[in-house]
């Protein structure tokens, strides 16, 4: 017979509940008629999509910032962070706190090892930041040689192999509007420096953008499967694989010029290398990430970040003025 446990697990599932002590589905479909696909910007190649409910399903079971974003980014008229420490939003997962200190940038980091048995822990951490809340310029950190050489100091490369620009049929599939408006999506690859007689890494990973009505955004990723490693680069030598299970990125605006940053991530380095030493590289990695993108976020009038969003500005309405400047 089975226990109440499992009973209120299926319970759960029939409700369309998070379960929070484990994920059963998985995200692709190794077989092709059970694929659903969207076309890239290079003709002839489709990408498959992930299960976004069972994507969303993990997003919202690890990152309770997700959930507030996906619930209009306030409960009981609280928002962004405070929202979790006046509110009880159930987190049943075991997790460990690392670092616990609001007077730090990155006030609150926890994880829980090996999370799914899947040889790497998830870790997660909080934040308070000033300036836009803007996803797209935030994941330009993780996405981009440019910004992420900035804090990285690993990275070889990375960049957006495999962007897809038909966000309707990703929408579709996300029955439009169900987790926000996916405005940016594709699969990028990423590859480390060789150091200290260890290997360097490639990743083939597909990330996208949620956006919420309130100004909230989640930016996600998963690592792709075997059965897409024909996506790899041909021209880069074989590296050892490191691999995204998870990752999410929550930001929710808190006021005119503040938000919230929940960031969770499960990666699995690869080769032989044990947990115990990779973990604080990666968390004091995230740190620095924090770090960086603070610096640039809450320059101001005359910043970088300033500076960006005028070039971007005028470069969005080119076509105006020189339609308008047409004789």
């Amino acid at each position: 017979m089975p226990s109440n446990r499992q009973l209120l697990a299926v319970f759960l599932a029939l409700l369309g509940t998070d379960s929070c002590n484990g994920f059963s589905s998985t995200l692709f479909q190794p077989q092709l008629s059970q694929q659903v696909t969207a076309p890239t910007i290079q003709p002839g190649v489709d990408i498959e999509l992930p299960d976004f409910d069972e994507l969303f399903v993990r997003v919202r079971g690890t990152s309770p910032l997700a959930r507030v974003a996906m619930q209009g980014g306030q409960l009981n008229g609280q928002r962004g962070l405070s929202a979790l420490e006046t509110t009880v939003v159930d987190d049943d997962l075991p997790w460990k706190t690392v670092e616990s200190n609001k007077n730090r940038l990155v006030h609150q980091i926890q994880k829980i090892d090996n999370f799914q048995g899947l040889n790497a822990p998830l870790l997660r951490f909080r934040c308070r930041m000033k300036g836009p809340c803007l996803a797209h310029v935030f994941a330009s950190f993780l996405t981009t040689k440019e910004y992420r050489s900035m804090w990285d100091e690993s990275l070889a490369n990375v960049y957006e192999k495999y962007p897809i620009e038909d966000l309707d049929c990703v929408n579709m599939a996300m029955e439009f509007g169900k987790y926000g408006q996916c405005s940016k999506v594709g699969v990028g690859y990423c590859t480390t420096k060789p150091s200290f007689g260890v290997d360097s890494r490639e990743q083939l990973t597909m990330c996208g953008i949620q956006d919420f009505h309130d100004g909230s955004s989640i930016i996600w990723g998963t690592e792709m499967e075997d059965h897409h490693n024909h996506l790899l680069p041909e021209d880069e030598a074989r590296r050892t694989r490191a691999k995204s299970h998870l990752f999410a990125t929550t930001m929710i605006p808190t006021g005119h010029d503040t938000f919230d940053v929940e960031y969770v991530i499960q990666l699995e380095i690869g080769g032989k290398i044990p947990n115990w030493l990779t973990t604080p590289i990666v968390i004091e990695n995230v740190k620095n990430m924090f770090r960086v993108v603070d610096g640039y976020f809450k320059e101001g009038e005359g910043g970088a970040l300033d500076e960006y969003l005028k070039d971007s500005y005028l470069e969005a309405l080119g076509d105006k003025y020189s339609l308008l400047l047409t004789p």
